[in-house]
């Protein structure tokens, strides 16, 4: 079972009444294509669920943009840092097209927290999905050359291409543009 899987299953098993109560503090909400879910030195307030879309996260670093995650529909986007510690985030993030996301308050979720032991747990888990999806990340970025990430990547998210932007699918892949270039001509 997947760490999705897991967190789907958890949130099934919960009782409609904490259901509704995470419905309660969540509203569902509509971006175009440029906005931003998150601003560099911002205070990542909200946790957002994408339900459509694409969104990415970036550092502005020398001049120069570094993507390090993108976004598609059921993945939860924060700027994780900044969400958990409250401090100014380090990185932006935009919608690459238009997004629906289901926008949850930091400290709705906290009060949750708080008042239902079982929002914690939920908390727990969801950490523990976006520290699973950072260790693979990693591990990608460790043991497989230029080529095997783009494969990979295109095995697991085929349709990226024709919404995404190459030079941000080659800055997520940690490689140049031209060399993205080069391995999609062969």
């Amino acid at each position: 079972m997947s760490a999705l899987d897991r967190i789907e299953t958890y949130l099934r098993s919960l009782p409609a009444d904490l259901r509704q109560e995470l419905d309660r503090i969540s509203v569902i909400r509509s971006f175009k294509k440029g906005d931003f879910l998150v601003r560099e030195a911002e205070y990542s307030r909200f946790s957002y669920f994408m339900l459509s879309g694409i969104a990415r996260k970036y550092l502005n670093q020398e001049a120069r943009e570094i993507t390090t995650a993108i976004y598609l529909p059921d993945d939860l986007v924060l700027s994780f840092g900044s969400y958990t510690l409250q401090s100014p985030s380090k990185e932006c993030i935009q919608a690459l097209t238009d997004v629906v996301a289901q926008v949850t308050h930091y400290d709705a979720f906290e009060k949750l927290k708080k008042a239902y032991p079982e929002f914690t747990t939920l908390d727990l888990l969801l950490t523990e999905y976006h520290a699973l999806w950072l260790e693979e990340r990693l591990m990608d970025l460790y043991t497989l050359d230029a080529s095997g990430r783009y494969e990979k990547l295109l095995k697991k998210e085929p349709k990226l291409l024709l919404h995404v932007p190459l030079g941000y699918i080659a800055s997520y892949l940690g490689i140049s543009q031209e060399t993205l270039s080069r391995i999609r001509s062969r």
